[in-house]
């Protein structure tokens, strides 16, 4: 799946900064394939409303 990072990371919780590059995304527009798995599905669903998934 392809994960790309559509709001700023300024300001965020730190948890939540650590769950974004720990997906490999630093700055808005940065786009990442990940695999399509359980751990990948939770990190996604705590920074929801920063991304974009598409499959």
């Amino acid at each position: 799946m392809k994960i790309k990072l559509i709001k700023s990371l300024i300001g965020r919780k730190d948890s939540h900064i650590a769950t974004a590059k720990s997906l490999g995304l630093r700055k808005i527009g940065d786009v990442t394939e990940q695999p399509d798995n359980a751990a990948t599905r939770g990190k996604i669903n705590e920074i929801k409303y920063l991304v974009e998934v598409t499959e």
